[in-house]
């Protein structure tokens, strides 16, 4: 289903994607697949702009990522820089948070 939605948006060579919770409610093989198919895509120069829920997966694939808490922008960073981030942690990942 997520990869036919991929597939849709890019009919129309966008510039950008806008991805809304894609690794909800798919299998662990799907999340691997949408991964690469992600990361292929930001290779070819398609910005990708991901909300998720899914913190280990999306951490994982992003060049930057932003915790953002009751409409604001809290911190900013890398995947590592989130991770260690006390702002991050506090906020959305929990203290004994690792990648």
């Amino acid at each position: 289903q997520r990869r036919v939605e991929i597939a849709r948006a890019l009919a129309l060579s966008p510039q950008f994607l806008l991805l809304d919770e894609p690794f909800t409610g798919v299998d662990p093989i799907a999340v691997e697949e949408l991964q690469r198919i992600i990361i292929e895509l930001r290779g070819k120069g398609i910005g990708i702009l991901i909300t998720d829920h899914n913190v280990y997966q999306t951490l994982r694939i992003i060049d930057r990522g932003y915790i953002i808490h009751k409409g604001e922008i809290m911190t900013a960073g890398t995947a590592q820089q989130l991770a260690k981030d006390p702002i991050a942690r506090q906020f959305y990942l929990g203290e004994s948070f690792e990648m």
